[in-house]
């Protein structure tokens, strides 16, 4: 392969400087290769018995996130947003983001310019260090997360700066945008927890196209975690939820760091396909857990939903009788631990479906779940096109 059938031209003005991509200089079939070597390097490395087949599934490389979180800075005046100047927590105003859905970077602009014409806005702009915005499956409409220091106040609507009036305002300049939120946010520990004002809106629905089956729409309460590659989406449910073209079927499935239900609303779907009769989804966050929990009670009462973190849920079941025909887990980026791979180990469902974002803890876990499972399916999904980042789903059978 020639340098020139390995090489592109990064599509971003800010490649090189921005800390967010590092393989736009990279044509895409050079960036899959270069992934699954990493791949097969980590399993190697940590003694993994992978098969040597790694099926590969890609998408249009640009415009595929739904969901940004940028930096807002006043540089010479000018509100300004922007990612991380590489390898430095220093800002770098940008102008363009070619692996965003269009429509968000057109809200950003959108939103700064209400800055100069609605002294509410102002008011709130003037207060966000980062501001998240997600887009829905057709990008018609886009939910805010303004990131704001702690002490910031909320005026009454007779003064300048009331929130329900700059989101008027907002809306007014771009009326894509549903809902928003400012919430308190200090830049040494993050989020607070305290939502200081909040307008429109609270969620979206976003639709995911699925085969053989009827598509699913899923509400999203802002700030719950969801996927953000808009094209891949129903690639990676079902890798997950089929089996040989089929509905993956039993009486108990586990959905653990179930997030809003991506895995779980699938799996408990009722139908002439064959479904699970229960399936128990594991999430810790509160927003998502409530969101799951709403949609299971209506379409498949026997399901429950455990707010809990997946290592205490996994004590619990150790203790008991109940054993699952599939667990499904899609861990953040520090895996499940081997404390958790462990206790899954000893409970020894049939099937494991593990879907990882960080090749290097799903090296770590494998390494320790192979003791009881084989690895019969490996599947990356470039879900981060243009970045080092992957996404991977393995598929685990137990040994006996």
């Amino acid at each position: 392969m020639t340098e020139a059938t390995t090489t592109a031209t990064p599509l971003c003005p800010h490649f090189g400087t921005c800390g967010g991509c590092q393989y736009q200089d990279l044509a895409y079939p050079e960036q899959l290769l270069r992934k699954r070597a990493n791949l097969v390097d980590l399993l190697r490395q940590s003694n993994v018995e992978a098969p040597t087949e790694i099926t590969i599934h890609s998408a249009e490389p640009y415009g595929y996130r739904n969901r940004i979180r940028v930096r807002i800075e006043t540089i010479d005046g000018t509100l300004r947003f922007g990612y991380n100047l590489r390898t430095t927590t220093d800002f770098l105003p940008i102008i363009t983001c070619p692996i965003a859905a269009p429509i968000l970077i057109q809200t950003i602009e959108s939103i700064l310019a209400t800055a100069a014409t609605s002294r509410d806005a102002a008011y709130w702009l003037n207060a966000t260090s980062e501001i998240e915005l997600f887009a829905n499956d057709d990008l018609t409409r886009v939910q805010l997360t303004l990131f704001c220091a702690p002490r910031t106040k909320t005026p009454p609507r007779s003064q300048p700066g009331h929130f329900a009036n700059a989101f008027d305002a907002l809306q007014s300049n771009a009326p894509q945008i549903t809902g928003a939120a400012a919430v308190a946010f200090d830049p040494r520990t993050g989020p607070t927890g305290r939502t200081l004002a909040e307008a429109g809106a609270a969620g979206l629905n976003y639709r995911v196209p699925l085969s053989p089956s009827p598509d699913e729409t899923y509400w999203i309460t802002r700030g719950a975690f969801f996927q953000v590659n808009r094209f891949l989406l129903h690639t990676l449910v079902d890798l997950v939820t089929l089996h040989d073209g089929q509905p993956r079927s039993g009486s108990l499935a586990w959905d653990l760091y179930a997030g809003v239900g991506l895995f779980s609303r699938i799996l408990a779907r009722k139908g002439p396909a064959p479904a699970f009769t229960r399936i128990t989804a594991v999430e810790s966050n509160p927003t998502a857990a409530a969101d799951l929990r709403t949609y299971l009670a209506k379409q498949s009462p026997a399901s429950t939903v455990a707010e809990s973190t997946t290592l205490d849920f996994l004590h619990r079941a150790i203790l008991d009788r109940d054993r699952p025909d599939l667990i499904v887990l899609d861990p953040p980026r520090a895996g499940a631990g081997l404390e958790a791979c462990d206790l899954l180990n000893r409970i020894a469902a049939p099937t494991l479906v593990y879907v990882s974002c960080d090749p290097t803890t799903l090296a770590r876990d494998l390494a320790a779940l192979q003791a009881v499972y084989r690895i019969t399916a490996l599947h990356l999904v470039d879900l981060f096109p243009q970045t080092s980042h992957q996404e991977t789903v393995v598929v685990l059978n137990h040994r006996a």
